[in-house]
């Protein structure tokens, strides 16, 4: 695991808070439908410095951290895409004003990233105390693959069972009045829609990350490094949201990407948990030494083919459809 230094560590947490921090400012501030233009602008700048944090790392930590970040952002970005899909489905199924859309999705990023922060330390520790997790990883990963495969495309989405508790207990308006959360109605305190939609993106969110955090473990064994990587694939992915809009319907091979990606993580965190076996009844708590070591690059070079050849593969799908609509 590669070592990084306490002060670049620091602060580049202190510099990611404040991005954050800003970038909520500016949303709060100016409220509108953001064009496509701008969102693309936006999706490069964040792109732009996870690249350019990738770069630091590089020189404060080497390059082993560096390709690490890069395989993991890459990682999350294209698994978080999957996201986007069940936030389109909360923003339609609560009529969520796309006036207020952009603040929604910033705030519900904002408590996904903090649930997450946690779920990482927890995943980190479990594996410095429980090097087998790997296996439980690995395993989690493969059937998950085979289960990204197997999903309906037109299956209706549910709602979670906290979502369900609410709408039972508590007294909801059917209307948004901005972004407020609670206001007055018929002399009586009501919660808005608002609360149930940021409580719908933040426990989807952790859901989705019951997948992608052990995936990032199996490329680097760094809480750091996850965390950073959890958070530049997150923090653009508002504008992403903006950007592709009705696109992400038409990706059809989409899931075939992700199913790859996660199935060949899955198999690395197998064949890393072989390689440092400590399980005493498998191989009497040897490592076993056939099992390989797959190097970051080779990650990297999965990722990006996965993700190019599934858009790509879309993206000839969608222009055969049309073709065949005009004739």
């Amino acid at each position: 695991m590669p070592q990084l230094p306490v002060v670049f560590e620091v602060g580049s947490i202190i510099a990611l808070v404040a991005i954050l921090l800003v970038d909520l400012l500016i949303v709060a501030r100016r409220p509108h439908v953001p064009s496509l233009r701008e969102s693309g602008a936006w999706v490069g700048v964040y792109v732009g410095l996870a690249l350019v944090f990738a770069v630091l790392m590089l020189v404060f930590a080497g390059g082993d951290a560096a390709g690490q970040f890069v395989a993991g952002w890459l990682t999350e970005y294209s698994l978080s895409i999957d996201n986007l899909f069940v936030f389109v489905i909360i923003m339609a199924r609560f009529s969520v004003p796309k006036q207020i859309q952009q603040e929604v999705l910033m705030l519900g990023i904002i408590i996904a990233l903090v649930l997450r922060g946690i779920f990482i330390l927890v995943g980190a520790q479990l594996i410095e105390d429980f090097s087998w997790i790997f296996y439980l990883f690995g395993a989690w990963l493969i059937w998950t693959a085979i289960q990204q495969l197997r999903e309906d495309d037109d299956a209706e989405q549910q709602d979670s069972a906290l979502v369900r508790l609410l709408r039972r207990r508590v007294r909801i308006t059917d209307d948004f009045d901005g972004m407020k959360f609670r206001v007055t109605h018929d002399g009586a305190k009501h919660f808005t829609p608002l609360l149930i939609v940021l409580i719908a993106i933040g426990t989807t969110d952790l859901l989705f990350a019951l997948d992608s955090i052990p995936a990032i473990f199996g490329i680097t064994e760094s809480a750091f490094i996850v965390f950073t990587a959890n958070v530049f694939a997150l923090m653009g992915l508002r504008q992403l949201y903006f950007l592709l809009g009705g696109l992400l319907e038409r990706l059809v091979y989409l899931k075939y990407g992700i199913a790859l990606i996660l199935a060949f993580i899955g198999v690395k965190l197998v064949l890393h948990a072989l390689h440092e076996n400590e399980l005493p009844f498998l191989n009497g708590g040897e490592g076993f030494a056939w099992a390989p070591e797959i190097p970051t690059w080779v990650s990297l070079v999965v990722i990006l083919v996965a993700m190019a050849g599934a858009t790509g593969a879309s993206l000839v799908r969608m222009r055969r459809d049309g073709e065949l609509s005009r004739r």
